[in-house]
């Protein structure tokens, strides 16, 4: 076994070759494919929900620039639900959901009001 660690400002490509042999794959064909693959199978719908999800919380607290513990004091959330619905563990229901938009689009109010 190699270790193999991702540099996020270089990552890696397929070769020409290797392109054009997933391009000619089918989606059946792709889908067979991963399905097969012991250390990659591919996500449910659950899974894929809450990795929707988590995206959501970390874009909106990214914008606040408050780490994780700052952000779930100002905001009244639980800092380990926070952590995880930012790892994907767990999913945000649909009001966090609505509370974490109204906390994008106008942080200083949600701030004034929970003061």
């Amino acid at each position: 076994m190699a270790r193999f660690k991702l540099d996020p400002n270089n990552p890696p490509s397929l070769t020409g070759a290797e392109r054009a042999r997933l391009d000619a794959m089918t989606e059946a064909e792709i889908m067979a494919a991963a399905i097969t693959d012991a250390d990659n199978p591919p996500l449910t719908a659950e899974e894929m929900a809450r990795m929707e999800a988590a995206s959501v919380v970390r874009r909106v607290r990214a914008r606040t620039g408050l780490s994780q513990d700052r952000f779930a004091r100002r905001y009244h959330i639980s800092v380990g639900r926070l952590r995880d619905l930012e790892q994907g563990r767990t999913k945000a229901d649909s009001a966090l959901l609505a509370y974490l938009t109204v906390i994008d689009r106008e942080p200083d109010a949600v701030s004034r009001a929970l003061s």
